[in-house]
């Protein structure tokens, strides 16, 4: 497990891009929605704590994590956001529907990323019980969305800097 025993949550604002001027986008499942809003709730404390102007934060809540791509996509299209930031939660059931969902969504924002210039960050957990999932949005392994939040600011800075 590559989160055993760390906590990948640290940062420190100083060292982050000021997101002041920046518009970011947190496309949000609702399915697992207890695990969503941990990890919504995580990246807006890393974009309130760099500055960003909550004007200029939007949140689109869309139902389960296979319409994340989608979301994300109309967004790209849109060309108003400096980073977008998709998260969700898959949790492993009986079936092997939760590995189509998971290759689906990481295929999906991995090809927009490829195709947009606007930074897709990739927060979506897929673990194998809610337990893990909880560690992981708050819990004792931290908070994913703090991690996509730290992400999609150096991204943007990343992108400001080549454009």
């Amino acid at each position: 497990m590559a989160t055993a025993n760390k906590n990948l949550s640290q940062y420190d604002p100083r060292e982050l891009p000021d997101a002041s001027d920046l518009s970011v986008a947190l496309v949000v499942a609702e399915w697992n929605g207890e695990i969503t809003k941990g990890m919504h709730d995580g990246a807006m404390e890393v974009l309130k704590n760099c500055g960003a102007m909550l004007t200029r934060i939007k949140r689109f809540n869309v139902p389960g994590a296979m319409e994340i791509t989608h979301a994300c996509k109309m967004l790209c299209e849109a060309d108003n956001y400096d980073a977008i930031i998709a998260i969700g939660c898959v949790v492993k059931g009986e079936t092997p529907h939760f590995e189509y969902v998971c290759q689906s969504v990481t295929h999906g924002i991995t090809e927009l990323n490829l195709r947009y210039k606007t930074p897709v960050i990739y927060s979506i957990l897929t673990d194998h019980n809610i337990e893990q999932s909880r560690a992981r949005s708050g819990g004792k392994h931290g908070n994913k969305g703090i991690e996509a939040a730290v992400a999609a600011l150096k991204m943007a800075g990343l992108h400001r800097l080549l454009s």
